[in-house]
């Protein structure tokens, strides 16, 4: 490197920190982190600070968590700290005009897509329930657009048949990681350009609801099986079994056998869909431990070719 940047970070969740440190470990000037207030959290419901917000806490970098960046006083400190650039990953908050023009160098996000595709909030579960073969990181200079700005970098990893949500969101923010520090050099040395983003291709990541877990024995069971990992663990999978109970689904793979959609086929917990039938491999009742499909049925009233669900209609 040759001289260190001034920056601000802003970030919030598990995903921005390896970002986070690693421009600390590239010997940049963090002069300061912005993250979302403090809130409850957890069982208890405990105020709880950001992951981002403990990490620069704990490197001994100082934290803003405003509620809103869009009146003048937070834009005058965000200002008067004379950052080179700003790095955002996952931070959310809209930033307005004047944030995005305070720093030299502008702001830089690290976004979990390959943009433009999956623009927006969701952009990891929704590539898993696309059935998408690729996603990745792209670095990018922001603008006011919903993830619109030009491309400094981007870089592809593959979405497998065995690939969740979990797994991606981690090999993701390891990828982001490594890809923020040489995008920011090139860019403060002049060395790299950033590409405007295709109009073609474009697609939006919505935010994902309790209710987009909901799982519809009527789509294809290939849909089912993926929206298991894309949506594990939030907001978490379910169906409302025939006693009013919600059953969660933590784990779930494709399994073979065919029947009206929502019926059990076989003691293993597997589920005829529209095309096709999933085996619920791990799944948990209302303050019970979680459990393999045949230890569920074992102690649930349940017999095969029955509806699963209450929305369910066997033939």
């Amino acid at each position: 490197m040759t001289t260190p940047l001034r920056l601000v970070f802003m970030g919030t969740p598990d995903f921005a920190v390896p970002s986070l440190a690693a421009l600390i470990e590239a010997g940049h000037q963090l002069v300061c982190a912005y993250s979302q207030p403090p809130r409850p959290a957890g069982r208890g419901q405990q105020v709880q600070k950001s992951p981002v917000h403990r990490f620069a806490e704990e490197h001994g970098i100082p934290v803003r968590t405003p509620k809103s960046l869009r009146n003048a006083e937070a834009q005058a400190e965000f200002a008067d700290l004379k950052a080179d650039a700003a790095v955002v990953a996952a931070y959310g908050l809209i930033l307005p005009q004047p944030i995005l023009d305070a720093p030299r160098l502008g702001c830089v996000n690290v976004h979990g897509s390959l943009l433009p595709r999956w623009r927006g909030a969701a952009p990891i579960q929704r590539s898993i329930l696309a059935g998408d073969a690729e996603t990745g990181i792209t670095i990018m200079q922001m603008d006011i657009g919903l993830d619109t700005g030009a491309m400094l970098s981007k870089e592809a990893v593959a979405i497998t048949p065995a690939t969740t949500a979990t797994g991606l969101h981690d090999e993701l923010a390891v990828l982001g990681a490594r890809m923020i520090v040489p995008a920011l050099e090139g860019l403060a040395a002049g060395t790299l350009t950033a590409m405007p983003q295709p109009e073609e291709g474009v697609t939006y990541a919505a935010k994902l609801t309790r209710e987009d877990g909901r799982l519809d024995w009527t789509k294809p069971a290939a849909y089912v099986e993926r929206q298991v990992r894309a949506l594990t663990p939030w907001p978490g999978c379910w169906f409302d079994a025939a006693n009013g109970e919600r059953i969660k689904v933590l784990a779930a793979e494709p399994a073979t056998g065919a029947g009206a959609p929502g019926t059990l086929l076989d003691d293993r917990l597997t589920v005829a869909c529209a095309d096709g039938a999933v085996r619920l491999t791990k799944v948990q009742r209302p303050g019970k431990a979680p459990v393999d499909g045949a230890a569920f049925l074992r102690g649930f009233a349940l017999a095969v070719g029955q509806p699963v669900s209450s929305e369910a209609v066997a033939d």
